[in-house]
């Protein structure tokens, strides 16, 4: 199919690598504009844009496509269809009919659920057991248009939410190609979504990412999960943030009081409901180390509270 391509970030990126190698015409990619990256502030190409560099395809980086300056462009590509994937900017609605085959969007979760900018971090943050892709088409709401095709992606006990991403945004790329395959060939069904089951995934901050140990082991482990790789989950200790890594859920017999360190190899410490071994800790100004290193630098016991 003759594609124009909008999307910006990695996992856009390997969906365009994908419809690349299953043969498509990409006719342009839409991509947002370069950015300043990492403490030198160096501007930097989005991996969508480097990506089609690298195959001669046109790239345009306009800072929005409400204000109409793009229709008369887009329609002059003349695409079959539109395929967006994590863009960064809102297809206004006279863009959503400019393909004949509209505009088709892969979203990573399984809709209606999760809806928004961070469902894959939500899906662990919330302790779930399975997520998905799912292959929609874009209508003028937020992640509510009708469901072309889902794939199921199960959720590991011990899994980030970046591991997961990696494992979501192959699973997608692969699914995004089927999709346009059996779209062309007629055989897929628009599926209206329940909104009634609709969740909201809004995007992470820096203090929603904080948790005390007042609550309950299994939350905190989600929590320190959903939270890798960014902002990273955190406490307070000392008037300082300690950012957490890599946690595992551990007993509390004895029923000690939340924060009580229970073991020091491992770190250990009682929470709300059973308790948490602190892996992987970042003290604040600090580079990553085990717990148990970061206690004996501060020269804990058992019985400590933190």
């Amino acid at each position: 199919m003759r594609i124009l391509f909008m999307g910006t970030p990695d996992i856009a990126a390997e969906s365009l690598a994908a419809l690349i190698e299953a043969g498509h015409e990409i006719c342009a990619v839409f991509t947002r504009r370069d950015k300043p990256v990492g403490r030198k502030q160096i501007l930097t190409e989005p991996p969508v844009k480097q990506l089609a560099r690298q195959h001669g395809i046109p790239v345009y980086q306009p800072r929005t496509l409400r204000d109409g300056a793009s229709d008369d462009l887009i329609r002059g590509l003349a695409p079959q269809i539109i395929v967006v994937v994590a863009y960064g900017c809102i297809i206004p609605p006279q863009l959503l009919h400019a393909a004949p085959y509209g505009c088709i969007n892969l979203h990573v979760s399984l809709l209606p659920k999760y809806r928004g900018s961070a469902p894959i971090q939500w899906a662990v943050l919330n302790g779930d057991v399975q997520t998905g892709v799912s292959i929609m088409q874009l209508d003028e709401g937020l992640d509510t248009g009708d469901v072309l095709m889902v794939e199921p992606v199960e959720i590991g006990p011990e899994e980030t939410s970046g591991q997961l991403f990696d494992r979501v945004s192959a699973v997608g790329a692969k699914t995004l190609v089927t999709a346009l395959e059996k779209l062309q060939a007629g055989q897929l069904v628009p599926a209206p979504q329940d909104g009634a089951q609709a969740t909201l995934a809004p995007p992470l901050n820096k203090e929603m990412a904080r948790f005390d140990f007042t609550e309950d082991a299994v939350h905190i482990h989600n929590w320190v999960r959903g939270m890798n790789p960014w902002p990273m989950a955190w406490f307070m200790q000392d008037g300082k943030r300690i950012k957490v890594q890599a946690c595992r859920t551990a007993e509390n017999p004895g029923g000690a009081a939340p924060g009580t360190v229970l073991a020091l190899k491992p770190l250990t410490i009682a929470a709300g409901n059973g308790a948490v071994e602190l892996l992987t800790v970042t003290p604040e100004g600090g580079k990553p180390m085990e717990g148990t290193a970061w206690a004996a630098g501060r020269r804990m016991k058992a019985g400590d509270t933190l």
